[in-house]
């Protein structure tokens, strides 16, 4: 994912909790939304912005703010801003 906005790994070790992956239950719908959506072909599903333009700011990649939607969508989240907050 080369010129997008990239994330804290979730292997990284950290000073509290340990791993990022603290975090989330081992029986949290998340988990199975990130393998899913990492599963699918962002550019054959017809989303426009699959590959980064050359010049300006990175964007965020397709997918990422697809599992933040897909998120939202489970947990009733409609507000843009209270989304942000839960991320």
């Amino acid at each position: 994912m080369k010129r997008f906005i990239e994330g804290e790994d979730r292997g990284q070790g950290t000073l509290l909790p340990e791993h990022l992956e603290d975090y989330v239950t081992e029986e949290n719908p998340v988990r199975a939304v990130d393998v899913f959506v990492d599963e699918l072909d962002m550019a054959i599903l017809g989303f426009a912005r699959v590959v980064p333009a050359k010049t300006g700011r990175p964007a965020y990649h397709p997918a990422v703010l697809l599992k933040l939607y897909i998120y939202g969508y489970l947990n009733r989240i409609q507000s843009s801003r209270r989304l942000e907050r839960e991320a």
